[in-house]
């Protein structure tokens, strides 16, 4: 399973968006078209730290790096690179 396809998971089944998960694109906007909050997006972090074991430091917490489930995948990448 890809790191986009487990972020998508994460955003149905652990922070219930209302969205299918074939229906939310790689480049969709979280808040915008995905319907995340600021607490919407606090979760989204704790859960991908938890999921890909990655700490998102408050640096990295930043609109650039969770515009979408692309950009968020990088960052995660980057992350997981990074501890190794």
């Amino acid at each position: 399973m890809t790191i986009e396809d487990k972020i998508k998971l994460i955003l149905v089944n652990e922070l219930f968006v209302e969205m299918p998960v074939d229906a939310i694109g790689l480049e969709d906007g979280l808040r915008d078209q995905v319907g995340l909050d600021s607490l919407g997006f606090s979760e989204l972090r704790a859960q991908c730290e938890v999921s890909f074991g990655v700490s998102i430091s408050d640096e990295h917490f930043i609109p650039k790096h969770f515009t979408s489930v692309q950009t968020l995948s990088a960052l995660i990448a980057e992350l997981q690179n990074a501890g190794r």
